[in-house]
């Protein structure tokens, strides 16, 4: 039927029974271990006639709408004639904080349990039993009361009708959204060239539940083209939710930009926008503690409301939405973001939301995820930051910290601190001169520190505060998370820096881990203009020898850029001698074709030294360069300066790889031409050594994967800032001999090899 609502028990009585506070100022991150435990203990003690996770469902109308509800209960105890419910529940409070009469939202989820199997085996009374247990003391809590039939009916009517409202809004929006997306035409004029094959590849995926690795140029609109056909693919009822995930924020506007464009063609969607912690807070500090700050205090008893009122209202769910709808409603904007996404049609946010094992959103169930899809942005990112995802580290000097502060007066953190000290002191020495080196394996006696460590902490943070204790506790379960990923696609090392030693656990293939982590979902796309060669994007980021693969060759004409290679050395010990042809090449190019020019270099050293080199020699020509650890006020007033139609010729001095090399937007006049210093190779170092020694014994190229393809992947994302329409005209100037070698030649985009030597 049209008008089920399918919904999960739990999920449910959550929603209704929602209140408390977002605290985050410690909660003991074993809780889940813990709480699997102890179910399997209690559930070890049931007699032969008990039965466990019991899977029950029921069909209830309720108005216009046929609610159904599912689950499994933890236990089904019938003993003497009686039948129980048993829902058992750990907890690291004291048992005596949970007053009398248990939680609220504990009852609920038994009873609405007890309510379906009563009804299934027409009943007249149950019983509901809660199992509390403390997971330290595995002191125990029974709480048993016994209902009638009229008793559970009255009960679960009351949840469903306070359900109601919410479940009949996104009911009726979804309706709505379908019917539009059916309805719904390419929001442009015509396709661009390249544009249709793609809208057709990701649909295609979608419906045959694949995964899509898409090489598509810059300029031909990839944003519109993925996500046009997910739209269409909802309205035929593959799809529930879109994710569009990207690590820029520039891009996230683009694709608010879409759905905003569809939405003006018609389309009724809900988009929410994840925008990171620290940038939406808006206390001083990000602390959310119920004490200190207003929007954290009472989060769960206002939520709901907020919710309704925000998906009644409004469509497209920016930061600046969320922020006033938090204001109004006094709740906490990252959590509310966070919680619209199980709402919305489509979710714009960073790759960590759904790749990332420490923060992914837990809550999105596998049922969910069948109707879900990943799109892919700039996917070319994903390499280094699926290494960054899944690799932890811990420093000596932490551990030193702490072993001083709790010395006078806790003896386990201090013990546990002291040993793990010691054990980087030991590193430290055992290994003479070397100041990187590499483990066979992770020293067992190590973890169970670590572990201690914990414990210890754990105890601790229950009573009182320390905040590099909370600190260091966080950071040693990341570390512990990654232990437990520990395989043949890990590298363990020991990085000494002075007084300080590093362990490192580093991913240096993250494609298992990649595939893990997007398991589930419906379908996959990964697509950027520079994902070339695909056959290492699709090996890297964890694809799959069915996937889909598609290039798509540039629209624009051949003449609308001017390729010229200039075959000066920038290798690091060669730049002092080619410093000032470098400064001379780039005043005689702006000479000779006028105009706004990014001129971008590998390192921001060396785009330091030809800078000066190039103002001393020639002082009149307007330059700007890219700052240090810019603000994005500071971005947006370096990019006003590329102004259409001026008179004077104005050079950007950038970083390659840098917030300027990509996703940035110079239409038309704004940018006249591109100049790339280097092949982009990333800087020698051990971390980028390993890479390299790991892929050349698995028999594939090391040095390429290591250095090469991220490198050129670097000069292929700033030449593609030139081009962005039919009407762009432009100039590239690749400097570095090694342009015209074989190697590097392969990897330039079919478009830039009818180019001139200069």
């Amino acid at each position: 039927m049209s008008n089920t609502i399918q919904i999960a028990v739990r999920t449910l009585v959550e929603h209704v029974y929602s209140s408390g506070s977002i605290d985050s100022r410690f909660r003991s991150q074993s809780t889940m271990l813990d709480g699997t435990r102890i179910h399997q203990k209690i559930q070890h003690t049931y007699q032969e006639s008990d039965q466990k996770e019991v899977y029950l469902r029921a069909e209830i109308p309720f108005k216009d709408l046929l609610f159904t509800i599912d689950g499994r209960c933890d236990g089904l105890l019938c003993r003497d004639g009686e039948v129980t419910i048993d829902e058992i529940k750990s907890t690291s409070q004291p048992l005596e904080n949970l007053g009398q009469e248990g939680i609220p939202v504990h009852w609920a989820q038994a009873i609405m349990y007890a309510y379906i199997y009563a009804k299934d085996h027409q009943l007249q009374e149950i019983f509901v039993q809660l199992t509390y247990v403390q997971v330290e003391s595995d002191e125990k809590r029974y709480l048993k009361k016994c209902f009638t039939f009229e008793e559970l009916e009255v009960f679960v009517h009351e949840v469903v009708e306070n359900y109601y409202p919410y479940a009949k809004l996104l009911h009726d929006h979804r309706k709505e959204r379908n019917e539009s997306s059916k309805q719904l035409v390419f929001p442009f004029e015509s396709y661009r060239a390249g544009q249709r094959k793609l809208a057709g590849g990701v649909y295609k995926t979608i419906s045959e539940e694949k995964s899509l690795f898409v090489k598509a140029p810059t300029g031909i609109g990839k944003t519109i083209s993925t996500f046009f056909p997910a739209v269409k693919a909802m309205g035929e009822g593959y799809l529930n939710r879109i994710f569009y995930l990207t690590a820029k924020t520039i891009t996230r506007t683009t694709a608010e930009e879409a759905v905003g464009r569809m939405r003006s063609c018609g389309l009724f969607m809900k988009s929410v926008t994840i925008t990171a912690k620290d940038k939406v807070c808006f206390k001083d500090e990000t602390k959310c503690q119920k004490d200190y700050c207003e929007f954290a205090d009472g989060y769960y008893d206002r939520i709901n409301e907020a919710i309704l009122d925000i998906v009644s209202n409004e469509s497209c769910m920016n930061r600046e939405v969320i922020e006033n709808y938090s204001r109004k409603h006094t709740i906490c904007p990252f959590e509310f973001s966070i919680d619209l996404t199980y709402v919305a049609d489509a979710v714009i946010c960073d790759y960590n939301y759904i790749f990332d094992p420490r923060v992914s959103l837990k809550r999105l169930f596998e049922e969910q995820k069948k109707s879900t899809l990943l799109l892919v942005d700039e996917a070319h990112n994903l390499v280094d930051r699926g290494r960054e995802m899944f690799s932890a580290s811990l420093n000596k000097d932490l551990f030193l910290q702490l072993k001083k502060e709790f010395k006078a007066f806790n003896k386990v953190i201090y013990d546990s601190a002291n040993k793990i000290n010691s054990w980087f002191i030991s590193m430290k020495k055992n290994n003479g001169e070397q100041n990187e080196f590499t483990l066979e394996q992770l020293d067992e006696e190590l973890i169970v520190w670590l572990n201690q460590f914990i414990e210890g902490a754990e105890t601790f943070l229950q009573k009182e505060t320390s905040p590099n204790l909370l600190e260091l506790y966080f950071k040693v379960n990341a570390f512990l998370k990654i232990v437990d990923l520990l395989d043949n696609h890990y590298i363990i090392y020991v990085e000494k820096n002075k007084n300080d030693v590093t362990l490192k656990l580093f991913c240096i293939d993250p494609s298992k881990l990649l595939q893990k982590m997007g398991k589930g979902y419906r379908s996959k796309v990964f697509f950027s203009a520079t994902l070339s060669p695909l056959s290492y994007y699709q090996d890297i980021l964890g694809g799959k020898e069915e996937d889909y693969v598609l290039s798509i060759p540039s629209p624009f004409k051949e003449e609308q850029t001017d390729i010229f290679i200039k075959p000066l050395s920038t290798r690091y010990r060669d730049r002092e001698r080619t410093k000032e042809p470098i400064a001379s090449m780039i005043y005689s190019l702006i000479q000779n074709r006028p105009g706004n020019y990014l001129v971008f270099f590998p390192s921001y050293q060396y785009l330091l030294a030809i800078y000066e080199q190039f103002i001393t020699e020639f002082p009149g020509a307007k330059t700007i360069l890219q700052g240090a650890g810019m603000s994005e006020e500071e971005r947006e007033a370096f990019l006003e300066e590329f102004k259409p139609n001026q008179t004077e010729t104005l050079i950007g001095f950038a970083v390659l790889g840098g917030v300027f090399s990509e996703g940035v937007d110079l239409k038309g006049d704004r940018l006249n031409g591109v100049v790339v210093i280097g092949v982009g190779l990333p800087q020698l170092c051990f971390e980028r050594n390993l890479i390299k020694d790991h892929f050349n014994n698995k028999e594939k190229s090391g040095y390429d994967y290591a250095y090469v393809f991220p490198g050129m992947n670097k000069v292929l994302q700033a030449g593609g800032r030139l081009i962005r329409s039919e009407e762009d005209h432009g100039t590239i100037v690749l400097v570095d001999d090694r342009f015209l070698q074989r190697r590097y030649q392969d990897l330039l985009p079919q478009e830039w090899l009818n180019f001139t030597v200069i």
